[in-house]
């Protein structure tokens, strides 16, 4: 019940404090599109950036954490696009971004306050590692696999354009790449800098998740029972399980552990609709999963904690 009332519920009031503030009218629509564009453009990457630009790279840019989380993402995004087309007969363009909304966590707006409740601002290392490299390989696999399935297999080039386009353009990534240059060149920055990028980290994650319930509250549950159900099981229980499984097996250490398996144990982030969006696919089915998934993972990360060392 400590980890409910300490860890998750603050963070979830804060979420439902958004979403009630945008249902009733007390904040709008484009309030909440600004706040996440805030966040999300600015606030984030300087999170990222300093998380980075500190990080010991020798000590958490390593096979074993990578593994622990990438092979049961995407092992999550190939189950989903299969069972989407398999057993719900939908077509490939739908599977894929169905595939999509189990491969991208919301490893940042809910991974990191939820780390950092849990187990404190000294353990978010492994989550900035893993987030690092989560929207190239994410935004990789999925538009790389849409690209393919609507050239039938062609066009290579435009697949390339594509994929880089999505990764160079994505301000989460330009913060990151920047706080690698930092971090390898060992290059010195001004105090008055750090001090103007600490204060844009204060307001980062409270305001993300404030702004994750305004963007919630325009979604509306729609059918599509069958796929939603699908990917709330492989979010929420089936990847933090394996990831749990090859944490063990090969011997991460407790606190990276930890990170790993929360980050897995995340609900699908809003890039989920996003990506349904973008393609104009399978939009209903990623906004009912972001939403759905969010509110259940208010239990299934209740008993993650419980259940971690």
């Amino acid at each position: 019940m400590g980890a409910l009332l300490d860890v998750i519920l603050p963070v979830f009031l804060v979420i439902g404090a958004g979403y009630v503030a945008v249902k009733r009218d007390l904040f709008s629509n484009e309030g909440a599109d600004a706040l996440m564009k805030f966040t999300q453009s600015f606030a984030i990457p300087c999170l990222l950036f300093r998380g980075i630009s500190e990080l010991e790279l020798g000590a958490y840019f390593e096979p074993r954490l990578l593994t622990s989380y990438y092979v049961p993402a995407i092992a999550g995004f190939s189950l989903g696009t299969l069972g989407a087309r398999l057993i719900f007969e939908r077509p490939w363009e739908d599977s894929i971004a169905i595939g999509f909304c189990c491969l991208f966590s919301n490893a940042v707006l809910l991974g990191l306050p939820i780390t950092e409740r849990a187990y404190g601002p000294d353990s978010l290392s492994p989550n900035y590692a893993i987030i690092a490299v989560n929207a190239p390989i994410c935004y990789g696999i999925g538009i790389t696999a849409m690209e393919v399935v609507r050239n039938k297999g062609g066009g290579l080039w435009h697949t390339a354009k594509a994929v880089w386009r999505a990764i160079t353009h994505n301000a989460l990534i330009i913060g990151i790449a920047l706080g690698f240059v930092v971090n390898i060149t060992s290059l010195p920055l001004p105090g008055v800098l750090t001090d103007a990028i600490d204060l844009m980290i204060r307001a980062a994650l409270p305001a993300a998740i404030f702004g994750l319930g305004g963007v919630l509250a325009r979604y509306k549950l729609e059918g599509d029972t069958g796929p939603v159900i699908m990917i709330c099981a492989l979010m929420l229980v089936v990847q933090p399980g394996l990831t749990w499984l090859i944490a063990g097996a090969v011997g991460l250490t407790t606190g990276a552990s930890r990170s790993v398996i929360l980050t897995a144990a995340m609900a699908p982030g809003v890039n989920a609709y996003v990506f349904a969006n973008m393609y104009g696919v399978a939009k209903r089915v990623a906004a009912s999963a972001v939403l759905i998934s969010t509110a259940l993972s208010v239990l299934t990360l209740w008993v993650w904690l419980a259940l971690l060392p």
